[in-house]
């Protein structure tokens, strides 16, 4: 068992080697036509370096090095993130289509869910029952997997957003993890931390390089990995609404997303400019304001899923109630749904006098 100054070291070790690594990347990138080119979708002006994400692969691998005990149970997740890591590269060079790079993201997530990483049921409230999930665990973990991974993915769209929102997010899982005594999760979640946050130096406004999908894609896939740890094996219906609850931003994001397209009667994978940081910007808040809005929603979320595990039953079917009419409310005044509200275009002008 790792002591905590065994995680102290392995997150210094992570966040140093992230650091130092990046300089190395952008030229890397730069020499090899790994840049991000300007489009109407996109904030950003001029080409960019965008294979980042190498930089927090290499500073959380060489954390996993030093707390190498976990190496071999894990090797079906890295083995899985190995998987991701070559969809990302190839996509952040050769820009692939959605169909090829879903098909990599499932096979990664079947090698770790047929290893018997998955929840095999769940225990109901008040009866104490248990539901066997059977052959559809499977396809839980496989959904929970690709769904989380694309939903990191779809909020990079400004310098420093979803390496932060996922700092924020494993933050929280670290905790609850801490909490209950599931130091595995602990030991992951640790070296991510530091691998990313070395990376934010280099990715927050103004960004010298973005993380690209080498980078989201594999963010999203280690939180989803994380979060069903943290679920293994058995859950209940409430303890399931816990990583939920800590990805709110990505999760709802990407659900008003998929409900914007269907009503545009656009393809479910066509991007668009009406994220919540695009409304934001939309408002008139500034790149690095928008970022820091978001950080916040972000943390309040991950003291909401602290402080719901906390609650009594009734209290924990309050706070989701509160919390769904929350986002609804939010979604409606924002305009996630793709049309711009009264107070949006309000809050514009008042920001423009």
């Amino acid at each position: 068992m790792y002591s905590l100054i065994d995680f102290v070291i392995a997150f210094a070790i992570s966040l140093v080697v992230s650091v130092a690594v990046t300089p190395l990347v952008i030229k890397f990138a730069k020499r090899f036509g790994f840049v991000d080119k300007p489009d109407h979708r996109k904030v950003h002006k001029g080409l960019m370096p965008r294979v980042g994400g190498l930089s927090i692969v290499i500073g959380a691998s060489a954390g996993l090095l030093y707390l190498n005990d976990l190496i071999l149970p894990l090797w079906p997740v890295i083995l899985g993130g190995g998987i991701i890591l070559i969809v990302g590269i190839l996509d952040d060079r050769f820009t692939l289509s959605p169909k090829a790079k879903l098909v990599g993201q499932i096979l990664a997530a079947c090698i770790v869910v047929f290893a018997d990483f998955k929840i095999d049921f769940i225990t109901l409230p008040f009866v104490a029952e248990r539901i066997y999930l059977g052959n559809f665990s499977y396809v839980f973990g496989i959904l929970w997997i690709v769904g989380i991974t694309n939903a990191i993915n779809l909020i990079d769209g400004l310098d420093g957003l979803a390496g932060g929102v996922s700092v924020i997010a494993m933050t929280s899982i670290m905790a609850l993890a801490a909490m209950n005594g599931q130091y595995m999760v602990v030991a992951l979640t640790v070296i991510l931390i530091g691998g990313t946050i070395g990376f934010l130096f280099f990715n927050f406004n103004p960004a010298k390089i973005f993380m690209g999908d080498t980078g989201a894609l594999f963010l999203g896939y280690c939180i989803s990995i994380i979060s069903l740890l943290g679920l293994f094996k058995s859950v209940t219906i409430f303890s399931l609404v816990v990583p939920i609850i800590i990805l709110a931003i990505p999760i709802f994001d990407t659900f008003f997303a998929i409900i914007r397209r269907i009503l545009n009667k656009q393809k479910i994978s066509a991007p668009d400019k009406s994220h919540l940081h695009h409304r934001l910007l939309d408002m008139g808040f500034s790149h690095k304001e928008t970022v820091l809005i978001i950080y916040a929603i972000g943390a309040f979320f991950g003291l909401c899923a602290i402080l719901f595990t906390r609650s009594t039953l009734w209290g924990a079917i309050l706070f989701s109630a509160v919390l769904v009419i929350l986002i609804q409310l939010t979604a409606e005044v924002v305009g996630l749904i793709g049309q711009h509200k009264p107070l949006l275009n309000t809050m514009k002008k008042l920001r423009e006098r």
